[in-house]
């Protein structure tokens, strides 16, 4: 049946909403900018408050007998390859706790690749499901994680065969991409489901010379963030799902339990808005993306002491399986700086954000929202970057452990050390205790260490050093690392998988 992604029924519906003159007695209060207050109006403009009503008895009826969300939320799978796809105003850190639930429970097992978002590890802690960490292909070279290849899941699954499916993150942050076709089918042969947190790949069901996207790998749910690589606004995060492993109403159930009863209809919109673009334009718009997106890694790479990682660094035996070219991973390591540097140099003298900052390295993503006029003031504030690393102080050295010196041993589950008996330590006492806190670099956000987890000196001192040359840990109870909080002595038992 043909389907008319001319329409954008969210987006039609506001605007009849105001043609038919609606008078809404129910919130939200600011009643169509007339109570809000001045000064925010003169900031935000009234589009915003004209935009921001109820989904139900504002948006559609009492009943949503309009249907408006469906008919968006279909016209969104259709486009994307999936059978039934879901709108979520609380970004994707809510959409995969959802998805997590619907596979597993509390007490039983999931495998989780460790390059996991905080987001997941947080659903963990919510649910009581218990991770089986699977690891990540490590670059001990460049220092940096790439998802787990498909062998990796085999070998899991084999040493726990009770595990209810398997969760991977992909792309990373960094652009790398998973085997997920080769993960799909591990799950697949024993008749469990996969989940893919594919946060940073909106994009890439519309070009056929991106990485192959979630649902057309194979994938039963999937989880993307709009707002990061699409044209939605902040929080805007839809989640699709396929084949019959789990059941639609179950999925759509969980995001319920989790999800706000407030939603967002500016949100709603920026989702519907997005979709229609993409399928109409999206092939052309990312196209002209990705020629962008070449020339300026070229122009990056001929300025004298820069070098952007691409495909050659990332992919082959061991690494990534495929590469998205649009996040622009800069390696800053011959200037002699850190990438924390760059990014406030950058900031602070050429009012240029950068998207990702680590010890060695700057991502300056790019999108069809990109073109010269971006981008060409982009390579002239790295050319100045260059000219000015040597008059930046002496980098404090970053103390990466090696690959088997990073991971820790889960010893509790990180329910159980999130929520029992804690005390805070002095870093310098921690080796050795176990963790009760999430502690993350971020971004990414990908947690360095878990609840549940025991303390090592290599990672602390990993953490201590970072925290010195810049690294931000935001959801450390002190971000300083001064303290490190843990399970009191004497709490919680042995945690088995």
């Amino acid at each position: 049946m043909s389907v008319d992604h001319t329409q954008a029924p969210v987006l039609e519906a506001l605007a009849a909403y105001r043609e038919q003159g609606q008078l809404a007695f129910t919130p939200p209060g600011h009643k169509q900018a007339r109570g809000a207050d001045p000064r925010v109006r003169e900031v935000l403009g009234d589009a915003v408050f004209h935009g921001d009503l109820l989904a139900s008895g504002g948006l559609d009826d009492r009943l949503t007998g309009g249907a408006v969300l469906k008919r968006a939320e279909s016209l969104m799978a259709d486009a994307v390859h999936a059978s039934h796809t879901f709108f979520s105003t609380c970004g994707s850190s809510l959409s995969v706790k959802a998805a997590m639930l619907s596979v597993a429970g509390p007490h039983t097992k999931l495998l989780v690749g460790r390059d996991a978002h905080k987001a997941v590890v947080s659903g963990l802690v919510l649910s009581g499901i218990h991770p089986v960490w699977v690891e990540p292909s490590w670059d001990a070279e460049r220092h940096l994680a790439h998802p787990p290849a498909a062998e990796d899941f085999e070998a899991a699954f084999r040493a726990h065969p009770d595990a209810k499916g398997a969760l991977i993150t992909s792309p990373t942050p960094y652009g790398s991409c998973a085997d997920l076709e080769g993960v799909a089918r591990v799950c697949h042969s024993r008749s469990l489901p996969l989940v893919v947190d594919e946060a940073w790949g909106a994009h890439l069901p519309f070009h056929p010379d991106l990485p192959k996207w979630a649902m057309d790998a194979g994938a039963d749910v999937c989880v993307t963030s709009i707002h990061k690589m699409g044209s939605g606004l902040e929080q805007g995060s839809v989640f699709h799902l396929q084949g019959d492993l789990i059941e639609p109403h179950v999925l759509e159930s969980r995001a319920d339990l989790l999800g706000t009863t407030s939603p967002s209809v500016l949100l709603y919109a920026g989702l519907d808005g997005w979709r229609r673009q993409m399928a109409l334009h999206g092939e052309q718009l990312l196209g002209r993306a990705l020629d962008h997106a070449r020339g300026v890694r070229e122009a990056i790479e001929a300025i004298d002491g820069l070098h952007v990682n691409d495909r050659d660094d990332f992919c082959g035996p061991s690494l990534a399986d495929d590469f998205d070219p649009l996040p622009v991973v800069i390696d800053v390591t011959d200037l002699g700086i850190t990438g924390y540097q760059a990014a406030d140099w950058l900031r602070e003298h050429h009012a240029v954000d950068a998207h990702l900052a680590d010890h060695r390295r700057i991502s300056t993503q790019l999108t069809h929202a990109d073109s010269e006029e971006t981008t060409g003031p982009l390579l002239r504030a790295l050319t100045a970057l260059v000219r000015g690393a040597s008059g930046l102080p002496e980098p404090t050295r970053v103390e990466v452990p090696e690959p088997a010196e990073l991971r820790l041993e889960q010893v509790l589950s990180p329910r159980d050390a999130y929520f029992g008996a804690v005390e805070d330590v002095p870093r310098a006492e921690a080796a050795g205790r176990v963790a009760a806190e999430m502690i993350t670099p971020y971004p990414p956000g990908i947690p360095a260490v878990l609840p549940g987890e025991r303390l090592t000196a290599r990672v602390l001192d990993y953490l201590r050093s970072g925290v010195a040359a810049g690294m931000n840990l935001p959801d450390a109870a002190d971000g300083s690392l001064g303290t490190v909080r843990v399970v009191a002595e004497g709490s919680g038992g042995p945690f088995a998988v």
